[in-house]
């Protein structure tokens, strides 16, 4: 009972954050409550699941802090029915709330012990649309179809044009871009024709996409 009043709690106080920044997307925040971030938070950090902090997890990565997951989601304005490519599994997390709202996730991150974990939590959990690759996101095939949504957990040097080309007309993506010593700018990138119209949203720091599947781990 205790474990089950904390999620409680942890969920509430993250949705009074998010709504004190406008945030009240009722779709998410449901999303988010059939999703419980501490099935996806390594034992040790529990107390952190909905935290703004960020969690270390396997591989030496980490696990972005509640509020900023919430705040991608939102802001890559998803809708039922729509198509989303991830690049980035990490815990998993992200692409299992997305799922609940969307028709089908394809999540890719270059270790495939991540891979593996969230694959793991996505059967335990029952989820049936998410597809888990492990490899690099950048070199997906055209011919691997397009998709209406398409969020980068990583950050770019510069505009990543090439992911153009893997979008339907009209879809958004939402990415980092900056230099990775310095603070980086979340963007929203909508294709127009064969280019990007960009929104700049707000300032992060991650950590810069690497190419390639990684050797070990």
């Amino acid at each position: 009972m205790k474990a089950a009043l904390s999620e409680k709690e942890g969920l509430a106080s993250l949705v009074l954050r998010l709504r004190a920044e406008g945030i009240s997307d009722n779709r998410l925040v449901a999303a988010v409550e059939q999703t419980p971030r501490s099935m996806f938070t390594p034992p040790q950090y529990m107390d952190l699941a909905y935290s703004p902090r960020s969690i270390p997890i396997e591989c030496g990565e980490y696990m972005e802090g509640a509020d900023l997951s919430l705040r991608l989601l939102h802001n890559l304005e998803i809708e039922a029915g729509q198509r989303v490519l991830e690049v980035g599994t990490g815990s998993g997390f992200t692409a299992a709330a997305l799922s609940r709202i969307v028709e089908r996730v394809v999540t890719v991150d270059r270790y495939r012990t991540l891979s593996q974990l969230a694959a793991q939590r996505f059967s335990r959990l029952g989820f049936s649309n998410i597809v888990v690759e492990t490899g690099d996101g950048q070199e997906r095939s055209p011919q691997e179809g397009t998709f209406d949504r398409i969020l980068v957990g990583a950050a770019f040097q510069e505009m990543p044009r090439l992911f153009a080309e893997r979008l339907v007309s009209g879809g958004k993506m939402i990415a980092a871009i900056g230099e990775a010593d310095q603070p980086q700018t979340v963007v929203r990138l909508t294709k127009i024709g064969s280019r990007f119209e960009k929104e700049d949203l707000f300032s992060v720091r991650f950590q810069p996409l690497l190419k390639g599947r990684a050797a070990v781990l």
